[in-house]
């Protein structure tokens, strides 16, 4: 790890975000003095816990307009949506054994789905418009009599594309299928209600709304009810759904992360507009050939995913180690490049030239225009060693 003199500026809030004060403040005393099993029902330090418990499931079914028996905890989003498709599919998958997603969801969702299709299932993928969108008419094409289950993301990880969730939770129950949507980059930056947008299920985890890692849920309907196969055995906790100790401290800052997400949603949602709009304005003034990928009608409000020409973004990265930002998802890093950008559409010269700025709650005008001037000071820096080369060569 490379030391530095001053910690960066923290632009990567899509992968993860920092804890607020007052979620840790929450959760501390479930470390220390309320340290109970919640599934010990036989003594105070248990029915302590528990409680707790049951606070932090009303808070989060009240993020999303659901009711607390409706919420199941998990260890994070990528559980839950493995839960939610391989539940239901192996439970249902004799009955009907047609899913449909789309091409730009997250990699636990389209993993889980290549892997249902190698047990028998059959997978329809959605393509994306060049705004990350999906085409409505193409989904309610693409539902048949066999058709079990719908999954699409409610805000895509990348490009920040907020889906039509309601037209598609009415097409969906219109037609007698689940939907699924991974919600884990939507909570506490756009409105939901799960019950008016006729979701079955939804994904969300705490770490990407200033919550701590490693706890997540799975909102289960009742109003239709929807049963699901658990993935694991064990002692039958989450009313046998998802087996396992529940970690109250986690649970907890989950519950307090969420209550503050739909306090501060109305808020947030202008003040971090204002904030990108204020750095897309200051590199659009400053430099030519800074692209938008995705459109800026659909997409929340904290993220900017640009090209810009000329420039190779794991250059550009490498040089300003002063600024934490990336080219893609932290979730498939591994990859050559973002399957994302070339589904709306982007050739292999503008993936390579295109970044990730994710900005959240804790970042301030003074960030931002430092990440600005940096960006601006740094792209011209690589774009004038271009054109001496070429001069060089020319020569």
């Amino acid at each position: 790890m490379r030391k530095l003199e001053h910690r960066p500026v923290y632009l990567d809030n899509h992968a993860t975000t920092q804890m607020d004060q007052r979620v840790l403040d929450a959760m501390l005393p479930y470390f220390l003095d309320k340290f109970g099993n919640p599934h010990s029902d036989s003594h105070y330090f248990g029915w302590e816990a528990s409680e707790a418990i049951n606070i932090s499931r009303e808070q989060i079914a009240n993020s999303i307009g659901a009711n607390a028996d409706e919420i199941v905890f998990t260890s994070g989003a990528t559980e839950a949506n493995n839960l939610a498709l391989k539940g239901v599919a192996r439970l249902f998958g004799k009955k009907k054994d047609h899913i449909i997603t789309c091409v730009t969801e997250h990699p636990c969702v389209l993993e889980s789905v290549r892997s249902l299709v190698d047990e028998g299932m059959r997978a329809t993928y959605l393509n994306v418009n060049h705004d990350g969108l999906i085409d409505i008419t193409e989904l309610e094409q693409a539902i048949t009599k066999d058709t079990l289950l719908v999954s699409v993301m409610a805000v895509q990880n990348e490009i920040g594309t907020i889906q039509p969730l309601s037209e598609i939770g009415e097409i969906c129950h219109r037609n007698k299928v689940y939907f699924h949507s991974d919600g884990a980059q939507a909570l506490g930056k756009i409105p939901i209600d799960v019950k008016k947008m006729n979701i079955d299920m939804m994904s969300i985890t705490g770490h990407k709304v200033y919550g701590p890692m490693g706890c997540g849920a799975l909102y289960i309907g009742k109003t239709p009810k929807v049963k699901l196969m658990p993935l694991f055995s064990g002692g039958g906790q989450e009313r046998g759904i998802r087996s396992g100790t529940l970690p109250t401290p986690l649970c907890v800052g989950f519950g307090k992360t969420c209550e503050l997400a739909i306090d501060l949603l109305a808020v947030e949602s202008i003040s971090i507009g204002r904030k990108r709009d204020l750095l897309l304005e200051k590199l659009t003034s400053e430099l030519s050939g800074v692209h938008i990928n995705g459109c800026m009608k659909h997409r929340v409000a904290g993220n900017l995913n640009l090209s810009i020409d000329k420039v190779d973004a794991e250059s550009l990265i490498a040089s300003l180690p002063d600024l934490a930002f990336s080219t893609g998802s932290a979730c498939s890093s591994n990859s050559d490049s973002s399957y994302v950008l070339k589904e709306i559409g982007l050739s292999n010269s503008e993936i390579d030239s295109s970044m990730r700025i994710g900005l959240g709650r804790f970042s301030s005008d003074d960030q931002i225009n430092y990440a600005g001037d940096r960006l601006i000071e740094e792209v011209r820096k690589i774009r004038n060693s271009r054109r001496s080369i070429f001069i060089n060569a020319a020569e």
